[in-house]
């Protein structure tokens, strides 16, 4: 049985509690949620639930009647994400929004083999790195991996790029040998129903990817995670690799139904593994961007630099730029569903890299949508008193990739303007990188000018190029005017396409700054509906990051910027699908006294009529921002998901 267990309940009650379910021998597991704390209670139903029910601290109790206790959403509502840290201090997440890449050769064959292909993969796009130590072979005359070596070069492979390293477990008597070694131990298709080996993996209370049985039913696969389950571990990760059945134009059957399946029977991660399942290189690819369409948490992949030589398995082996492709296909189909790639940010540069002459820190590099000129940089300019890199990006989503995987150390990106309003595909960003937080705000005066060739006049012009934003911002001004309007990913961009085509009959609406930087003449100024047109822009960064500190009320600062600014908190909370559920959590804010200057709504990619809310919260002087922290409690109770997106400073 579930136990939810009352918020803010005693720690005596809660020791009686379990001392209560012990005596009456269940075995108890705590999981800490975001929205809950519970007691997974698992043994024989000897107790009438209502008699736990009644006892201090518990909310309520929810009976369970799967026979997989632990693995099945009755025991936990809410998607597990499995943590797994790296040597560089990140932490690879496998579950939530994200696509997750394993790869690397099926064994490890040598330290020079290891260490290209972790270099490969991992420039690819992979985020964990697999290579078979100990190999399970159908032939006792096939190779059996290189054991103990075979493990030492493979993490010294991934520690060398970053990668937690992911190996099968074949025997107990391997796990003194490989507990120091290995991040992410595998329990194969053939040992799926090891019971002996489960338990004893369980008790590691490391993450487990395991295998689907060649013939095993969804349940029984499940039974089995339940073993790893009740043993110890929290972090199982369900692998379909393809089962057995009467076909035999492939190696063996992916069962992509699977994963829609398990989505409503278990929280559990779910991955892919097509190499095992197809045993055909080239039909490797296709499956593998099947599975993320369906809904799979990642992929394992096999890649070998010359698969013709590979020790094992080299038929459904990947070619180092087959992996390529795939992850650039991957990259591009994951929005489509709603979901982002995982990646493993830039090594964190060395304190010697980042010191100036004087040995001051002075490195610092902000990524921004548009060219040269563009009103985000001008808004880098104004937040930052230096920054030695401003690093263009095609768009808005570029600049959280980059920030994501380490290129950039921030971003600023619009994300409201007086006059046209929301920029609603930001908003969309913040909720779908949920690596990235809000670290500062500044408002920035938008000026627009009619920007064209030296000596062009308004007469001339036939075609004006500008972001949806800027011609929004200019409605009036158009609207006298029979030119064709054309959009562009920003108002730099427009001036550049303005340049290139070198027509007097062109023309761009943008900043004064861009016209200077692109060297174009300025045709007319100040032609935005209002002069009262702001836009606000946020600065993001990548969660864990070292560049910005926080204060003592838990704001983010940055030591960069030209002022604090007043304190602000962006949050996003999904509602029930129940009347009143908005109004109670706002009634929340209400009642704490929380000014909120903002609320919008947005759909849930993936998630059909199912919508987040994002607000954003502005404090006052002398309120303590501890009122945060107790909101989203409180919010987190009468809501679904709730995240807070950044603590910052804005400045005006």
């Amino acid at each position: 049985m579930v136990i939810v267990l009352e918020r803010g309940i005693p720690l005596r009650d809660r020791e009686n509690l379990k001392s209560f379910l012990e005596r009456n021998h269940f075995k108890v597991n705590e999981i800490r949620g975001e929205e809950e704390t519970i007691f997974g209670a698992v043994g024989k139903m000897s107790i009438d639930p209502r008699e736990v029910e009644i006892l201090p601290g518990v909310d309520r109790v929810i009976p369970i009647s799967k026979p997989y206790k632990m693995a099945s959403r009755e025991f936990k509502k809410e998607d597990t994400i499995v943590e797994i840290p790296n040597n560089w201090g990140q932490i690879i997440k496998i579950g939530g929004t994200r696509v997750t890449a394993i790869a690397g050769p099926c064994a490890v064959e040598s330290r020079e083999q290891m260490m290209e292909i972790a270099k490969r993969v991992s420039s690819a796009g992979a985020v964990l790195l697999r290579g078979g130590a100990y190999k399970p072979r159908t032939s006792p005359y096939a190779f059996q991996g290189m054991g103990e070596e075979g493990l030492k070069i493979l993490k010294e492979a991934g520690d060398a790029y970053g990668l937690p390293v992911a190996t099968e477990i074949v025997s107990v008597e391997h796990i003194p040998v490989m507990k120091d070694l290995v991040d992410v131990y595998q329990i194969g298709a053939r040992n799926m129903q090891n019971f002996e080996l489960l338990k004893r993996v369980g008790e590691l209370e490391k993450p487990v990817i395991l295998k689907r049985g060649l013939s095993a039913t969804i349940e029984e696969w499940l039974m089995a995670a339940e073993y790893l389950l009740s043993s110890g571990t929290n972090d199982v990760i369900l692998c379909e690799r393809g089962i057995r059945t009467y076909e035999k134009a492939t190696r063996n059957t992916l069962d992509l139904s699977a994963i829609p399946v398990l989505r409503s029977m278990t929280h559990l991660p779910i991955i892919v593994d097509p190499s095992h399942a197809v045993g055909i290189r080239d039909k490797v690819p296709p499956l593998a961007l099947a599975a993320v369409a369906a809904g799979a948490d990642g992929v394992i992949v096999e890649v070998h630099q010359n698969p013709d030589k590979a020790m094992s398995d080299g038929p459904q082996s990947l070619f180092p730029e087959q992996f390529e492709k795939l992850m650039r296909d991957i990259e591009v189909l994951s929005p489509v569903v709603g979901r982002e790639v995982s990646r493993i940010r830039s090594k964190p540069k060395t304190s010697e890299s980042l010191a100036g002459s004087d040995g001051i820190k002075t490195s610092l590099s902000c990524a921004y949508s548009g060219t040269r000129g563009a009103y985000a940089e001008q808004a880098i300019l104004h937040y930052f008193d230096a920054c030695n890199e401003r690093l263009p990006q095609k768009s808005f989503r570029e600049v959280f990739q980059a920030v994501r995987d380490g290129r950039a150390d921030y971003g600023m990106i619009p994300i409201e303007n007086t006059l046209a309003g929301s920029v609603y595909e930001n908003f969309d960003n913040l909720l779908r990188f949920e690596d990235i937080s809000i670290t500062g705000s500044i408002k920035l005066r938008i000026e627009h000018a009619l920007i064209g060739l030296e000596g062009s006049q308004a007469s001339d012009i036939k075609t004006v190029f500008s972001h949806p934003q800027g011609i929004a911002q200019c409605a009036d001004f158009l609207a006298d005017q029979p030119w064709d309007v054309v959009e562009t990913s920003s108002t730099s961009d427009a001036v550049r396409i303005v340049k290139e085509k070198n027509a007097k009959e062109n023309a761009a609406i943008a900043s004064i700054a861009a016209a200077d930087a692109f060297k174009l003449a300025l045709i007319k100024e100040g032609i935005e509906i209002d002069p009262n047109n702001y836009t606000r822009f946020i600065l993001i960064s990548a969660t864990n990051t070292n560049k910005s500190s926080v204060d003592r009320k838990g704001f983010s600062t940055n030591e960069s910027s030209t002022a604090k600014g007043k304190p602000m908190v962006s949050l996003s909370f999904s509602t029930k699908n129940e009347p009143g559920s908005l109004l109670r959590c706002l009634t929340v804010l209400h009642y704490l006294g929380l000014n909120m200057t903002r609320l919008e709504s947005r759909p849930v990619q993936g998630e059909p009529w199912t919508y987040m809310f994002y607000t954003d919260i502005a404090l006052t002087i002398g309120q303590d921002s501890r009122l945060i922290d107790t909101a989203v409690e409180e919010l987190k109770a009468v809501s679904e998901k709730v995240r807070v997106l950044g603590k910052y400073y804005e400045i005006n």
